[in-house]
C-alpha cells in the first residue's frame, strides 16, 4: 500500500484553514453546550444504537463533554480522544480520555483491532489529513467494524478546512465518502440523510472495516 499523504491525492490547498493557528489555543477552554439541536442529536443517538454492538467497544473520536451514545445501552468501553480536558473529564459515558490534536498526530495511540465502533460527531470539517486520520480508524477497529461519520450545517468556519466551507450540504457528503474510499480500508460505505423543516439536518457516512 503506497504511503500517500492526503496532498498526493487531493489539491494540496483544500485542507488549510482561515485560522492556521495552533489548535491548542482555540480549544483552551471548554465548551460544554451541544452543536446539534436536540432532534438531530437523537438521529445520531438512533444510528448508534442501530449500528453499535451492545457490550462492544467504542471509540469517541473528537469527543467531547457527551458522546450521544444511547443511555439504556452498556458497553464494555467507551475510548474518548478529543482536545479538550475538561470537556472529556465532565463525559459520563467515557471509560478512558485521551487529550490529542490529530491534525498534529494522526496516530491513534491504541493496539490493533482493539474497537467494535467509532464515531466522528459533527468533527469531521476540522480534519487537515483526513485520510490519515480514517486510515488509523480502519487499524484499531475489527473488521466489519463501522466508523459513523455525522455532521449537519453548522460549524466554526475559521477552524474548518477550505474544502468544506467551499461546498454545500452534498458536497459534504461527497467529501466524506471520498475519505473513507482513499483511505482503501471501508466498504460498504452508505450514506443517511435527516432533513426535517424545523430542526438542523443531520447527515451521516458510515463505512466498514475490510481488512
Amino acid at each position: 500500500m503506497p504511503n500517500l499523504t492526503d496532498t498526493d491525492v487531493f489539491p494540496k490547498d483544500i485542507f488549510r484553514r482561515v485560522d492556521e493557528s495552533g489548535d491548542e489555543l482555540f480549544y483552551d477552554f471548554p465548551r460544554l453546550v451541544t452543536h446539534i439541536d436536540d432532534q438531530a442529536i437523537r438521529v445520531v443517538t438512533e444510528l448508534y444504537l442501530e449500528l453499535f454492538p451492545s457490550g462492544g467497544a467504542i471509540l469517541d473520536l473528537m469527543s467531547s463533554f457527551v458522546s450521544h451514545l444511547p443511555p439504556e445501552i452498556n458497553y464494555s468501553r467507551v475510548a474518548g480522544l478529543g482536545m479538550n480536558r475538561e470537556e472529556l473529564a465532565a463525559n459520563p459515558r467515557l471509560t478512558e480520555r485521551v487529550v490529542q490534536n490529530l491534525n498534529a498526530n494522526t496516530n491513534l495511540p491504541y493496539g490493533d483491532a482493539e474497537f467494535d465502533g467509532a464515531g466522528i460527531c459533527v468533527s469531521v470539517q476540522y480534519l487537515t489529513e483526513p485520510i490519515k486520520v480514517f486510515r488509523e480508524v480502519a487499524r484499531v477497529l475489527k473488521d466489519d467494524a463501522p466508523l459513523v461519520v455525522t455532521f449537519s450545517n453548522r460549524c466554526f468556519p475559521t477552524k474548518a478546512v477550505f474544502a468544506w466551507n467551499a461546498l454545500d450540504d452534498g458536497g459534504h457528503i461527497r467529501l466524506v465518502s471520498e475519505y473513507f474510499s482513499r483511505s482503501e480500508r471501508f466498504g460498504d460505505v452508505k450514506i443517511r440523510k435527516h432533513l426535517p423543516r424545523n430542526s438542523d439536518p443531520l447527515f451521516a457516512v458510515v463505512g466498514r472495516v475490510k481488512k
